[in-house]
């Protein structure tokens, strides 16, 4: 099993390995991870999973948020001989991820959580079997899909593969069109929520690397005045939940409830938006490869098209 890092290496004076036989990524976390061989067998987090399968990198675990057929990152995604390790955020079964011998643990670092993906109690349990790293869950979706390209070039994968290109083209196309509708009315506002049975929670557009890549393209998103979790939301009562006035509402389609809670609230439609049936899907932290940004770009296009822009007040 791969485990050597730099400082282990450091402690053997004159045994240190070739430069061109170790392998090294700077996570995240800003930490370097060096082993002695280029690491094969992998267990990923599902996002991670997400980044890196659309690359042709293959991991031989993934440990997921919840149930996999659930979760939006993998779908779509060809799991066939991949060992399902935890289905429940801050879950893993340590004895399968043992008798999977890892050479490397891919998460994702959180820079509002200080931690990798699935948590601390996760980290504790993979830590000892293989090092963790991965990139950081920043300012951007499309930074971290290079990030995970970089990643993916330095384990084997060739991004000149066709499929890769595909994909990549279907996203700038996609990209291409977004920024025309945005330009097109530059006047639109919209809002990101989460709907849930006991309170509307409005989205920080710093809390998410997607919202920030809307703005940074031209989206007018409203940010709300009190970010009250962390800096990811702010929470509204359903009496208050026409305290923003969109013109477009962007629902986290994470889980199909989200929407159906949001059309049993009776104060729901206190939006106009809402009334007006301008309401479409937020891919709410889940876009992690060209593809699956490009199918929820032409969703989201197709939204900013059919809307009116003078809606709100």
């Amino acid at each position: 099993m791969l485990r050597t890092t730099m400082a282990a290496i450091a402690l053997f004076a004159g045994a240190t390995l070739p430069a061109a036989a170790q392998w090294s990524f700077v996570g995240g976390d800003g930490e370097v991870v060096t082993l002695d061989e280029t690491p094969v067998r992998i267990i990923a987090s599902q996002d991670a999973a997400a980044g890196l399968i659309p690359l042709g990198i293959r991991p031989v675990g993934i440990y997921a948020d919840s149930a996999v057929a659930d979760a939006k990152a993998l779908q779509g995604l060809d799991l066939t001989g991949i060992e399902i390790i935890g289905q429940a955020w801050g879950e893993v079964d340590i004895e399968k991820a043992a008798a999977l011998d890892p050479d490397l643990i891919v998460a994702e670092f959180w820079p509002l959580e200080t931690t990798w993906s699935g948590g601390a109690d996760v980290v504790t349990a993979l830590s000892p079997l293989a090092p963790i790293t991965g990139p950081e869950q920043g300012a951007s979706i499309l930074t971290l899909i290079e990030d995970y390209e970089e990643l993916a070039q330095s384990l084997g994968a060739d991004l000149s593969a066709s499929a890769i290109a595909a994909d990549k083209a279907s996203f700038e196309t996609a990209l291409t069109d977004f920024k025309a509708a945005v330009a097109a009315k530059p006047d639109l506002t919209a809002l990101a929520v989460w709907a849930g049975t006991d309170a509307l929670y409005v989205a920080a557009t710093q809390g998410s690397s997607e919202l920030m890549d809307f703005a940074s393209w031209g989206l007018d998103l409203i940010d709300p005045e009190v970010a009250d979790d962390r800096g990811y939301w702010e929470t509204l009562s359903w009496e208050n939940a026409d305290k923003y006035q969109p013109d477009l509402i962007l629902v986290d389609n994470r889980s199909a409830t989200t929407m159906e809670t949001a059309l049993a609230q009776p104060t729901w439609t206190l939006m106009k938006a809402a009334e007006a049936g301008q309401v479409t899907d937020w891919p709410a932290f889940w876009l992690r490869n060209y593809a699956a940004y490009a199918s929820e770009l032409e969703k989201l296009t197709a939204a900013i098209n059919a809307a009116d822009a003078n809606l709100a007040p």
